[in-house]
């Protein structure tokens, strides 16, 4: 795994992404200590898999009743016009 400091990683940071995207991850340092890493996205996938969505995260309580169907509306619709 190649070290490289922060400022130099700042200056680089296309090249660096390339790197780790082709497989290369990158330590970036600050004062010599490494403080981070730049890995392939299926890296980072397999350290933080995608969390539950919030319906399945409130399915997870104790009580919460079954058979319950949350409006799961298109969210990319707009809202509509409200006069006050």
């Amino acid at each position: 795994m190649k070290h490289i400091n922060i400022r130099e990683a700042k200056a680089t940071l296309t090249a660096l992404v390339d790197a780790a995207e082709g497989g290369d991850p990158i330590t970036i340092t600050r004062h010599g200590k490494p403080v981070a890493a730049l890995v392939p996205i299926s890296d980072a996938d397999k350290l933080y898999p995608d969390k539950p969505d919030l319906l399945d995260y409130l399915r997870t309580f104790p009580g919460f009743p079954e058979g319950v169907e949350l409006d799961e509306r298109d969210r990319t619709q707009q809202s509509r016009e409200v006069d006050l």
